[in-house]
């Protein structure tokens, strides 16, 4: 799946389904993450990554050539897309329309995102297992990344995308990808060329200092190019609609600039006395840890945005940003970077699990609800790397839950990474249903996740032992014309997608003053509701807002400046100070002042659940959208099991055995996790 910026910053997509046996698991010890007797068989298998390899043999010129190819034209390279045919084989493709008086494709056979997150693969591999062949196809692969990259010309520095299956560059393809030519600016696959150019310098640093050096070289030159395109406007800011926001991000992503963090802190730590690379990691990652936004009672609880241009965009695909900031932080010795990585990690996690796992998109509500290992292995990575930054191994506990979505903790209920195969499908939609086909992004993240997997055992375990989705209650949205009784209107927008946004349902409730709406709550407990209102810039517009005939709270819809952002306003949640109460079942919104464009309510249990089970074996996560600890009640009647009590920064605070059900205190904003 290809997440460019011609086809906005989110994207309904592909999607899965396999098998894999389950394991049991034993009790931890104190203050870490549950351990095993016996670590699984490991998980990772490159078959399918390998079968989606093909050699190409482009031309030798000016403005591409790569280490030797004189000597050695054919360069490796893997298939875009891998399409299910009958039996459980794949046809290798490319992308768009394919062209057969030509042989193209209206994208390309090959592209530079893939290429190069491929060797990333090859080279961890090569580098936990010490396979000589993942070192060859790491090695190999990178000569094809800096291919792709352009090195002469006033866009040296810069990579083309598409590549024809004969070796043409595709520089234009249809559709648009912005930059168009590809290689005319900043772009995904320019930070993810220094990704793997990053860490396959610091992986043959010692092994062939020579290709390491030409690793060096091609990894300076795509800094140049940062430094003259993004980086000159490092610590001024622009405005999204009335917020500040760092100017200096690549193509204004802190999701982009946090694939490019992760070679720019592999490197650095490998050579850390050259200044330009470590400037330019410290400049991003420090714009990348100023996108953290909200709190545990705020949308969107914690989560660092990956993009500038709205204030209304979260995605799970590309969502490594925590990942880069614990990498930068450690490369850097800087403290300063973990903060916003462990909200994202210890305060949205458990609100994306218990909500339904890892969407490929909240705008701000969760719109798409399409999920890819893209999106999965991105978290997954994160809560791994900032637990071991931050020295917070609680947060392992919650990659376990992540890692099961693999293996059928998922809406399917059925496994969607085959360790017989290595095939790793390309996602799950909403409804349910599998997308079959394996193409190289999928294949690659999972097998990422598979190699973080085998790094960690106990959280291998954990995400093998249960993998069976038994209840989830949490996050929900209530559409705001779906009011059993209104004296608004409802209105249907030309476009549900606003530029930044989108209306949940393609439509949204006006109420002008004096108007009114009763709205149902879903859910018996006491819950935090969050009113989403699309808010004019500089309004004075207001609603009120009760549960029976208690107020519940006055809120004043109105944002600043629109700036950078794509319209004025910005259609955002506003959480109302006094939660519903058990016995409410709905609630009650009037128009003071103003009007008020009422999109849908975020309804959140002040203990929000997600209980996954297995054949010997049970995780449940508790998560607390509460301003004041509560009492939780977990566990099941003859099972003994292990409690941990987490606070909202994933400090441990709590750890006790159990036998049945028993009471457990949940720290405001904290979560709890009980395993047997």
């Amino acid at each position: 799946m290809k997440n460019n910026t011609s086809t906005g910053r989110w994207t309904a997509s592909l999607t899965m389904a396999a098998m894999v046996a389950t394991m049991g698991l034993v009790s931890a010890p104190a203050s870490a993450a549950p351990t095993v007797e016996a670590a699984p068989a490991a998980l990772t298998n490159l078959a399918h990554l390998d079968f989606l390899l093909d050699t190409v043999s482009p031309a030798d010129t000016a403005e591409h050539t790569t280490y030797e190819l004189a000597g050695s034209p054919d360069l490796t390279v893997p298939w875009t897309y891998a399409d299910a045919r009958p039996g459980g084989t794949f046809e290798r493709v490319g992308g768009g329309p394919f062209d057969p008086a030509t042989g193209d494709y209206g994208q390309g056979a090959y592209n530079a995102d893939d290429i190069t997150r491929a060797a990333v693969v090859y080279l961890r591999h090569w580098v936990q297992t010490g396979s000589v062949e993942s070192r060859d196809k790491a090695y190999e692969l990178l000569r094809s990344v800096a291919y792709f990259q352009t090195v002469s010309g006033p866009n040296a520095g810069n990579v083309v995308l598409w590549m024809q299956s004969d070796g043409d560059f595709n520089p234009s393809p249809l559709p648009v990808e912005l930059p168009d030519p590809s290689d005319s600016g900043s772009s995904y696959w320019l930070a993810r060329t220094l990704w793997a150019l990053g860490e396959g310098y610091a992986a043959f640093r010692d092994v062939d200092p020579e290709f390491s050096a030409f690793l060096q070289q091609r990894l300076q030159l795509g800094v140049e190019a940062l430094d003259r395109q993004v980086l000159q406007d490092y610590g001024t800011y622009d405005i999204a609609d009335g917020v500040s926001v760092p100017a200096w991000l690549i193509n204004d992503g802190a999701d982009i600039s946090a694939e490019a963090v992760l070679g720019l802190a592999a490197y650095t730590t490998a050579a850390p006395d050259d200044p330009a690379p470590k400037a330019a990691l410290s400049k991003l990652a420090d714009g990348i840890a100023q996108l953290g936004s909200g709190d545990t009672r705020t949308w969107p609880y914690g989560a660092i945005l990956p993009y500038t241009q709205s204030r209304s965009l979260w995605h799970a695909y590309a969502s490594q940003m925590p990942a880069a900031l614990a990498k930068a932080s450690v490369a850097l010795g800087s403290s300063e970077l973990l903060p916003p990585a462990v909200a994202d990690s210890a305060q949205f996690v458990p609100v994306l699990l218990t909500g339904g796992g890892p969407d490929n998109a909240w705008l701000p509500t969760p719109v798409d609800k399409t999920q890819i290992a893209y999106g999965v292995d991105s978290r997954l990575q994160s809560l791994l790397d900032v637990a071991d930054a931050a020295q917070k191994p609680g947060l392992k506990e919650l990659a376990g839950i992540t890692a099961a979505w693999y293996f059928g903790a998922n809406k399917s209920g059925t496994a969607v990474y085959d360790p017989t195969t290595g095939v790793t499908y390309d996602g799950v939609q909403a409804d349910g249903s599998v997308n079959r086909n394996s193409g190289a992004e999928s294949t690659i993240h999972g097998l990422l996740s598979m190699i973080a997997l085998d790094a960690n055992p106990d959280v291998a375990a954990r995400a093998l032992a249960a993998t069976s989705i038994t209840l989830t209650d949490g996050l929900t949205v209530v559409e705001a014309e779906d009011a059993t009784t209104t004296t608004g209107a409802v209105v249907t927008p030309d476009a549900a997608y606003t530029g930044e946004s989108q209306y949940s349902a393609g439509e949204y409730l006006e109420l002008a003053k004096g108007e009114s709406a009763t709205i149902p709550l879903p859910g018996a407990g006491a819950r935090s509701v969050e009113p989403v209102v699309d808010q004019p810039a500089d309004a004075q517009a207001t609603s009120l807002w009760r549960t029976g005939r208690l107020p519940i709270g006055v809120l004043r819809h109105s944002v600043g400046e629109q700036g950078i952002t794509a319209v004025p306003g910005a259609l955002l949640p506003q959480p109302l100070l006094v939660p519903a109460l058990s016995a409410r079942t709905d609630v009650t919104v009037t128009g003071l002042k103003g009007t008020v464009d009422l999109d849908a309510l975020i309804v959140r249990p002040l203990l929000s659940r997600l209980t996954l089970g297995g054949e010997s074996a049970s995780t449940e996560l508790v998560n607390s959208a509460a301003l004041v600890p509560l009492r939780a009640s977990v566990g099941a009647a003859g099972q003994d099991a292990t409690v941990r009590s987490y606070d909202r920064t994933g400090t441990l605070v709590e750890e006790r055995t159990i036998s049945g059900a028993s009471k457990v205190t949940v720290r405001a904003g904290g979560f709890v996790v009980v395993t047997r």
